[in-house]
């Protein structure tokens, strides 16, 4: 004869279901209640899934390694390069050793841009920078963003869809997407390759600022995986 479950079977799958249901919610569930508890997104962002070329980039609020606070929509009518970093990767160390990725900012600020570097990476991460080490980080290998900001918790990261390091995003002055993916086209962590590889920023805008369409507005991200907190 079968026996009924006992109340620590039912509290187990009750447990189990509500993990299932959890891993099931929509990113806007979970960005919402993320709002709700105080996180950097607003209201306003486009929060039911991470978006793509051609739609309004969500805004946010975020604090720098210097502590000064960095709100997305405050650069309208400026186009706005967000970059996903972490100098514990070996591809973020290829382009930024290499001065590769100082020198893409530096083209792009020169000519007016927003470049938004962002670690994602969380606090528990082996190869996680405090903002004041990030910040002799970047120094260190002369980089030239507007601004490197923190987002530990990873609610822009997920947010945007970000997926490695790095990982490039370009906002246009109406606040669309325009670009999202690789910083170039060669996949590898090797030096040599940077000089044969089509650098994707530098094109996506040159050809923007040149009132040309974006030739090449999606391309695949690579690099080390983000680290999102769990």
């Amino acid at each position: 004869m079968s026996l009924s479950p006992t109340a620590d079977s039912r509290s187990f799958r009750a447990a189990r279901n509500a993990r299932a249901a959890l891993s099931r919610a929509s990113r806007r569930a979970v960005v919402a209640a993320a709002v709700a508890l105080g996180a950097t997104f607003l209201m306003g962002g486009n929060a039911a899934a991470a978006p793509a070329v051609g739609q309004q980039a969500p805004d946010f609020v975020a604090v720098d390694t210097t502590g000064a606070k960095h709100k997305l929509s405050d650069f309208a009518g400026k186009f706005v390069v967000l970059e996903w970093t972490n100098p514990g990767c070996p591809f973020v160390r290829k382009h930024y050793g290499s001065g590769n990725m100082p020198a893409t900012q530096k083209a792009a600020t020169d000519k007016g841009v927003v470049w938004l570097a962002i670690n994602s990476t969380e606090r528990a991460a082996t190869d996680y920078l405090k903002p004041e080490a990030l910040d002799a980080w970047m120094k260190s290998q002369k980089a030239a963003p507007t601004a490197v900001l923190m987002d530990e918790d990873g609610l822009i990261g997920q947010v945007y869809g970000a997926r490695t390091t790095p990982h490039i995003f370009i906002i246009d002055p109406k606040g669309t997407l325009v670009y999202a993916g690789g910083i170039d086209s060669i996949a590898s962590a090797r030096v040599d390759d940077i000089k044969t590889a089509t650098n994707y920023v530098n094109q996506a805008l040159g050809e923007a600022f040149g009132g040309r369409p974006i030739s090449a507005a999606a391309t695949r991200p690579y690099g080390c995986s983000i680290k999102y907190k769990t």
